[in-house]
């Protein structure tokens, strides 16, 4: 029987990346999306046919996360691993600046949407051993200049990894950062969030790392999340926070 893996903000960047990943690694595969854009859907699904079945919305609504769940597991009877993708970087700002409503507005997308979904999804993951694959960053423990509140959800995303794999052991849980790819977001850092939010030191680090070709394409963290996905997450970091490449996540990486 195929497996079942839904994957959350595949319209662009790493997100999509895991599905082209993941359906050139193994045809017998059913992936259910979700993200706010639907053209973006539609091409995947013209692409994919019906191996790709897609949600469009908010992953901050819970009804919408229901029904999300819900359709994989009447169209195809189960669900093997969730793949939590989906985050926003702002606001970016400094600790003297800070917008509480919008740091609000960014955990309630970076972490409860991830623990809402969980829960929904949890009885099914249990019945399959399933798997949940958390797209964390290394700003949950290094500091970056005025990200602040992104960091600290992604810091907490880690700690939830590590709640569920030791509270519901017929689940794994892990958590790994992408390192810094060549997204979307990166745009963002270097042409708007970071000139108006981080100190000119940490917005010349990014912009260097794009001048220099040093920033990750999004297919090297893409095959690590897709493996986790469809192997199985190894006991050796059920419940931790690792880096797409740490020695332990060695054979997912190519």
């Amino acid at each position: 029987m195929s497996k079942v893996i839904l994957v959350t903000g595949v319209s662009r960047g790493i997100g999509k990346s895991i599905v082209d990943t993941v359906f050139s690694l193994n045809k017998d595969v059913v992936i259910y999306g979700i993200a706010r854009s639907e053209a973006p859907l539609q091409k995947l699904k013209e692409t994919y046919g019906d191996k790709f079945y897609y949600s469009v919305g908010d992953i901050t609504d819970e009804a919408l996360l229901k029904k999300y769940v819900m359709s994989a597991v009447e169209g195809h009877g189960k669900i093997d691993s969730v793949v939590a993708n989906a985050g926003v970087l702002e606001p970016v700002q400094n600790v003297n600046e800070i917008d509480v409503n919008g740091w609000k507005n960014l955990f309630n997308i970076n972490y409860f949407s991830i623990v809402s979904l969980v829960s929904i999804a949890l009885p099914y993951l249990k019945k399959t051993n399933g798997n949940a694959v958390f797209v964390s960053s290394d700003a949950s423990d290094t500091y970056f200049s005025s990200w602040g509140a992104y960091g600290s959800s992604k810091a907490a995303l880690n700690h939830f990894a590590m709640t569920l794999a030791n509270e519901e052991r017929a689940v794994k849980a892990v958590a790994v950062a992408p390192g810094i790819v060549d997204t979307d977001m990166q745009v963002n850092i270097r042409e708007k969030v970071g000139p108006k939010g981080m100190d000119e030191e940490a917005l010349k680090m990014f912009r260097d790392l794009k001048s220099q070709n040093k920033l990750v394409d999004s297919s090297v963290p893409a095959t690590v999340y897709s493996k986790l996905a469809l192997n199985g997450i190894p006991d050796s970091v059920n419940g931790k926070y690792v880096s797409y490449d740490a020695e332990f996540l060695k054979e997912y990486q190519h």
